[in-house]
């Protein structure tokens, strides 16, 4: 899509701290900053990530305009001198991201952004709001998906969305996520991704009755003839109806499509008449407020639908609407180039951070190629996949499991170095059928949507000793 400017897209403090930086004549000091979540949506095992496609767009256009710097000049809160700083402004730092549809999980580092200070403070809100938004529409999106054991499923929530952004690229996420389709027209010409639709009731009640309305559209459009047949009444006049008018325009491949009543008992009625009236490959599609729970009830109860169109429930995804992710300072560089690791410390302890710069890996068994756990070490670290490796739980912290035949594949690579994109970003095909197999590598266990298996997370022992000494030490008086 067309990049707009989006530089002063961010919370104002970050614009405050910038100017404070550059006052105190610490612009160019180095700081790692690590994204990352606390808590999966819904209760689900995993999260799927999406939105490094945007956030690239973002970084690479990053740029503070003469409109911009005038507008902030009327604030009286910034130097002159700040103010002419930010006029060739631009990122020179580094990215680390896993994947687009890469399955995350709490607490680690999905990106990590190292750059100057003000530079990496200055993008923190629309990293976030990207990585956020796709984030939690791509994971709602694959529990819906896998609700529909194998059954499409369309993305029809465009004009439930919060807004425009939410809208196109929600429908970008829900297809990274699995969905097959989107009612979203802009998002098929931006983003390749297939566009599906038919009739709302207004075209049936633009005619005179069902069979008019039926027979101009199977006349304009005979091989995507889907017709809506809850307008008026489904068993009595809206299949029948529909029937009347594929056996008289000769459509053998037509559908039918259910929005409203009770859709399990209504599809099964419907297959019978489909059926009986020698229209075997008559599709059933169903709508209405759908989840993943509706749909897996619908299909327990023996429901004939092949397809499903899912909108509100899905780009808003209405049961657990915020993913939550954060940007957390994890280090800093002094004037030599060395490491100097930093934590935040609460009470809660689902808020205290992983201090230090960190690599990520994702352990495999290679006799059944699933994932076991997620592995964190400090940067400078190497995982030795010739020795056997304890996993410990996340929680619980004594539980463990021992792992020899495995394989510790890196999650991050390089995004930007040096303020240059070195990434080829794949189509959302390729990102798409990425996603897919990484679900497919995890646990049956993890999937499932009721009390789910806990991933692993483990930290190396390096990283877990410097973690607790800095604990020890925290807010200690000099």
């Amino acid at each position: 899509m067309n990049q707009e400017n989006y530089t002063l897209l961010c919370d104002y403090y970050e614009l405050t701290m910038a100017n404070g930086y550059f006052e105190l004549g610490r612009k160019d000091e180095i700081a790692y900053f690590d994204v990352f979540f606390r808590t999966i949506p819904d209760g689900g095992g995993f999260a799927i990530f999406a939105g490094l496609e945007q956030l690239v767009s973002y970084v690479r256009n990053l740029r503070f305009t003469e409109e911009d710097i005038r507008f902030l000049r009327t604030k009286g809160t910034f130097s002159e001198e700040f103010l002419d700083y930010l006029r060739t402004f631009r990122f020179s730092g580094d990215i680390y991201s896993m994947r687009e549809g890469t399955p995350i999980f709490p607490g680690e580092p999905i990106l990590t952004v190292r750059a100057p200070i003000i530079e990496a403070q200055i993008i923190e809100t629309f990293v976030l709001l990207t990585v956020n938004l796709q984030s939690l529409i791509a994971t709602k999106a694959n529990r819906i998906v896998r609700a529909a054991q194998g059954r499409a499923v369309a993305e029809f929530g465009s004009r439930r969305a919060q807004g425009a952004q939410g809208a196109i690229l929600g429908a970008r996420a829900a297809y990274i996520g699995g969905c097959g389709s989107t009612a979203c027209t802009i998002s098929d010409r931006e983003f390749h991704i297939p566009a599906s639709g038919t009739m709302a009731h207004s075209w049936v009640q633009m005619f005179p009755d069902e069979h008019a309305a039926f027979t101009a559209y199977c006349k304009l459009y005979p091989n995507n003839a889907t017709l809506l047949v809850d307008t008026y009444n489904v068993l009595e006049s809206g299949i029948p109806n529909a029937i009347r008018v594929f056996r008289e325009q000769g459509i053998t491949h037509g559908g039918i499509r259910i929005d409203s009543g009770d859709i399990a008992y209504l599809s099964k009625k419907a297959r019978k008449m489909l059926d009986e009236a020698g229209l075997p490959n008559c599709r059933i599609i169903a709508s209405n407020s759908l989840d993943e729970f509706i749909i897996r009830d619908l299909i327990s109860q023996g429901a004939k639908v092949d397809a499903f169109g899912v909108g509100e429930r899905l780009i808003t995804a209405k049961s657990d609407p915020v993913f939550g992710c954060v940007y957390k300072l994890a280090a800093i560089e002094d004037e030599l180039g060395n490491i100097i690791p930093k934590i935040k410390v609460s009470e809660n302890n689902e808020k205290i951070t992983n201090p230090s710069y960190k690599k990520a890996y994702r352990i495999i068994d290679n006799k059944t190629g699933q994932a076991l756990a997620d592995y964190l070490t400090l940067a400078d670290e190497e995982v030795d996949e010739g020795q056997p490796l304890e996993l410990f739980d996340p929680i619980s912290t004594w539980k463990k499991k021992t792992v020899t035949d495995y394989t510790a594949r890196p999650l991050h690579e390089p995004i930007f170095l040096d303020g240059e994109c070195v990434y080829d970003l794949p189509d959302i095909e390729e990102i798409k059928r990425y996603c897919a197999r990484e679900v497919e590598s995890l646990w049956d266990e993890v999937t499932r949507f009721e009390n789910p298996h806990r991933y692993y997370v483990d930290l190396s022992v390096e990283l877990w000793n410097l973690k607790r000494r800095m604990l020890e030490n925290a807010g200690k008086c000099e």
